[in-house]
């Protein structure tokens, strides 16, 4: 029994939406991730900088503290 024209049409119109249904869940799968590395990266750039800033206070506070390394006392280790 032959398939008719219109039924094969159908068929392929229905393939067709659902093809175009993924590939917009794609683009927006990959628009939302996209976005997420960003804001991720702009975190890691902001969490770096704290990072350098509370070493430099560390190390001028060190400095303060201790302006002669002689003076300063040995590690807990010792």
């Amino acid at each position: 029994m032959p398939v008719s024209d219109t039924n094969l049409e159908f068929q392929f119109d229905r393939r067709f939406n659902e093809l175009e249904t993924r590939l917009a869940f794609q683009e927006h799968s990959l628009t939302e991730m996209s976005d997420a590395l960003a804001a991720s990266r702009a975190e890691n750039v902001r969490t770096q900088e704290l990072l350098q800033q509370a070493l430099a206070d560390l190390k001028q506070l060190r400095t303060l503290l201790y302006s002669d390394p002689a003076s300063e006392p040995p590690p807990p280790h010792y």
